[in-house]
């Protein structure tokens, strides 16, 4: 088990923030998400919320104020224990993208100015798979790194006010989907046909921190059967068990 040095400050009334080495790493969101299981069993989760991002996990206390002194000694004591916190199950979603022009509305101009041809930008964006560091911004909306440095391209320069459901965009070195309707700044390329968020669910969001997404290309034919198949409630999303 990978141990890194850590800080501890407040973050807010209600709230703690633990904070690892700013880099995106897959072995420090590893750790982070193991000592998060672990935190889980020694603090519960009646009173406790647990939000992990790339290299950071803030604790939210429900209800009362943090004694903050207290727990930043308790917390570390408990990071520093010799235990193997458990491994949190980890899965890959595969999920479908129409990369049809009407979808990716900056799919040709990316590949312009990345001096790439369309299919072989669609070929590299599909033939990767991304962990997802984080989920914020919207509810549903996952941070992909791992992106290859062959795609990296800035956010656009004036914001959208309106980017649909289901778009699938880069900016940096990181790709994400949409979850619904909102204002946003990345690059678009494509649809996903699968709903990232549902609040009448028992779990709004299917993906947690730390699994994997691949995308694999449909054609427009493929998005609207998908389209239907999830409004009546049979389409089912390709989960893959992931041990790495």
């Amino acid at each position: 088990m990978n141990t890194f040095p850590i800080s501890i400050r407040p973050f807010g009334l209600h709230a703690i923030l633990i904070e690892w080495p700013n880099m995106v790493e897959s072995a420090i969101l590893d750790d982070i998400l193991q000592f998060t299981e672990y935190l889980k069993t020694k603090m519960g989760q009646q009173q406790w919320e647990f939000v992990p991002a790339y290299n950071s996990l803030t604790l939210i206390k429900r209800g009362d104020t943090i004694d903050f002194d207290k727990y930043t000694i308790e917390l570390q004591e408990i990071y520093r224990e010799k235990k193997t916190f458990p491994k949190k199950e980890k899965f890959l979603w595969r999920l479908p993208v129409c990369y049809d022009p009407e979808f990716g509305i900056d799919l040709a101009e990316v590949a312009d100015r990345l001096q790439i041809k369309v299919p072989e930008l669609i070929a590299m964006h599909t033939g990767n798979t991304y962990i997802v560091y984080g989920i914020g911004f919207l509810p549903g909306f996952m941070y992909l790194g791992g992106l290859t440095a062959a795609l990296e391209i800035p956010r656009r320069a004036t914001p959208r006010l309106k980017v649909a459901k289901g778009s699938v965009g880069l900016a940096g070195r990181q790709t994400g989907i949409y979850p619904q309707e909102s204002p946003g700044g990345w690059n678009i390329i494509g649809n996903c046909s699968v709903p990232i968020f549902d609040a009448t669910k028992d779990r709004p969001c299917f993906v947690s921190v730390g699994d994997r997404i691949q995308f694999y290309a449909i054609s427009r034919a493929e998005y609207e059967l998908h389209k239907i198949e999830g409004e009546v409630g049979i389409y089912q999303v390709e989960k893959i068990k992931w041990d790495a």
